[in-house]
């Protein structure tokens, strides 16, 4: 399950993109369908099935108008999960560049409806 959502950034080129950084509570959860509501001016993030809201912001002007206009939104998510993400206290290097290793972060891209 989702234990925690936020919003990184929110940037308008052709339609409106939303980056979002999600902690999952382990590496075998699936359970993150991610719903965007359009309340007035600002934006509400939710997971499918869960009551709870994530994350919420005000919108500007300019992004509003394109998020009315296309009615959806493209979400950039970065997966983290608990225990596995943050910071490493021991990092095993690599011997043939001599840098540390890093955990790799899975990213996702899709588009949404607005709601």
């Amino acid at each position: 399950m989702v234990s925690s959502m936020d919003i990184a950034k929110i940037g308008l080129k052709d339609k409106v993109t939303i980056e979002l950084k999600v902690w999952m509570d382990n590496p075998d959860d699936y359970q993150f369908q991610p719903r965007v509501h359009l309340d007035g001016n600002m934006i509400r993030i939710t997971n499918e099935g869960y009551a709870d809201e994530f994350a919420s912001v005000e919108l500007d002007e300019e992004i509003l108008e394109a998020a009315e206009r296309d009615r959806f939104v493209e979400l950039r998510i970065k997966f983290e999960v608990g225990g596995m993400h943050g910071q490493l206290n021991h990092m095993n290097p690599n011997p043939k560049d001599g840098k540390g290793k890093k955990l790799a972060t899975p990213n996702w891209k899709t588009v949404v409806p607005l709601l």
